[in-house]
């Protein structure tokens, strides 16, 4: 068999690495979209590096648009095959992919009004809200820890892996010449004793490993200090300087994570009286779904529901569902926190809101995650003086803070404790994704030092033997 990484080499979005297997199939894990790419993002995101048409089957790790956001994108292109993924995700694609969607069709609007007064050439989306719906028809659900037969030779599971709602690791085991092949795809991989999402889960033996390296050089601070840092910024921006605190967060996992703090923050009396909003249609979905999912969260969920039957929700938390109550924060200058997607503030409600925010110093943008460096969060988590949202330029007055430890991402500790599970002698060839270059180095020299080798950093295209 082949596999050829098209997305996530030496990069932290577009994930895509296809099987060719010695039968003719071809199996796809992922169809993710670059994000934050600067103007490169939509030649990648235009190009597979494939034929759509000949991919057999999608294995889909979790619901991310960096990992699920080509999908539409695949169908129209000519797949006709079928997009395995767990229940959860099913449920999450169903509303991130028509957001997906609904987001490009509104901001190639917006920035084709600029183009056409520029006298430039229009722009067209990746894919309309028709072909998302079109694409879900495709999905089927598969229970996590159950084997899936794909054809005679070939088949897969599920296994949990803390990074969101829905998360998996994908096993599959592959019949070749009479050889049994083991290959693990770990999709993004998530944390140990975090606030919702169950530890990752052991796997089974594999003899290749594509394994994600987004913190491969970083080592997290515990999860205990996020919630001391965060009370500490909404105490100094809202109640200190009088002003609005800004949180650029993913809709998933991150809102319901940082929501669920404020609760429990809430609870205990420690949170100044002021409005929390939650400005993501998407966000106020995903979080309708991690309710009826609350089962496949931990057991602190579980128990803290005993307390509050709703752990995301509490009086002075407002989910925002229109355009007009959105606009309706930014009228006003009174204190508050708002939430509001995308994390890397590359698309969404949040870049209207840093507009708004941007130019006054009371004010806090708060970067709770990973960001390319070339998106709007990077570039304001690199602390430039000045951005352009839009096609405009904007001085950056407001503070920019960040809390590194809401990360999703496991550092590289806690990625070597999950790999671990494996005899690393077994494992014949380990390939280094979702990553950059720098921390994937890193890495793999800690790779090594437990015993793990032929360890390789793929280049976008690369193609192996396996």
């Amino acid at each position: 068999m082949k596999l050829s990484v098209h997305g996530a080499a030496q990069t932290v979005t577009g994930s895509k690495h296809l099987l060719a297997l010695e039968n003719g199939k071809q199996i796809l894990l992922d169809c993710g979209m670059y994000q934050g790419m600067g103007k490169d993002t939509h030649s990648l995101n235009s190009h597979f590096g494939f034929d759509p048409s000949k991919v057999d089957y999608v294995l889909l790790s979790h619901a991310h648009i960096d990992h699920s956001g080509l999908i539409p994108r695949l169908v129209k292109n000519g797949f006709r095959g079928k997009i395995y993924c767990t229940a959860p995700t099913l449920d999450l694609c169903k509303i991130m992919l028509l957001d997906s969607a609904y987001i490009q069709q509104a901001d190639t609007r917006f920035v084709n009004k600029r183009r056409t007064n520029q006298r430039k050439p229009l722009i067209k989306p990746l894919y309309t809200v028709e072909d998302a719906e079109k694409s879900l028809k495709f999905f089927v659900s598969v229970p996590f820890d159950r084997e899936k037969k794909l054809d005679a030779s070939s088949s897969f599971n599920f296994t949990h892996n803390g990074h969101i709602l829905g998360s998996a690791t994908i096993n599959l085991t592959i019949i070749e010449s009479e050889k049994t092949k083991r290959l693990t795809f770990t999709g993004d991989l998530g944390r140990y004793d975090t606030p919702l999402f169950r530890d990752p889960q052991s796997f089974p033996q594999a003899d290749y490993i594509l394994c994600e390296s987004t913190y491969g050089n970083r080592l997290h601070d515990h999860l205990d200090q996020a919630s001391q840092d965060l009370l500490e910024i909404i105490i100094h921006t809202c109640s200190e300087k009088k002003g609005k605190l800004v949180i650029p967060a993913f809709s998933l996992g991150r809102t319901q994570e940082i929501v669920y703090m404020l609760n429990k923050l809430d609870l205990y009396g420690l949170l100044p009286g002021i409005k929390v909003y939650v400005d993501s249609p998407l966000a106020v979905n995903a979080t309708k779904i991690t309710k009826k999912h609350v089962l496949q969260l931990n057991h602190k969920i579980q128990k803290f529901t005993k307390e509050r039957p709703d752990p995301f929700g509490f009086d002075n938390l407002i989910y925002i569902n229109n355009k007009e109550e959105s606009q309706e924060i930014n009228s006003t200058s009174t204190p508050c926190v708002i939430i509001s997607a995308s994390g890397m503030a590359e698309a969404g409600r949040v870049k209207h809101h840093i507009i708004h925010n941007i130019g006054n110093a009371a004010n806090t943008i708060l970067l709770v995650g990973y960001a390319e460096p070339l998106s709007l969060a990077g570039r304001l988590g690199n602390r430039a003086k000045q951005v352009t949202i839009f096609g405009e330029k904007h001085t950056v007055n407001a503070e920019i803070k960040s809390i590194d430890a809401f990360s999703a991402h496991g550092d590289y500790k806690e990625m070597i404790q999950y790999l671990l599970c494996q005899n690393p002698s077994l494992v014949q060839k380990m390939f280094l994704v979702h990553g950059e270059k720098e921390a994937q180095e890193h890495f793999k020299s800690e790779l090594k030092a437990v015993g793990f080798n032929n360890i390789y950093i793929p280049s976008l295209h690369d193609s192996y033997y396996l």
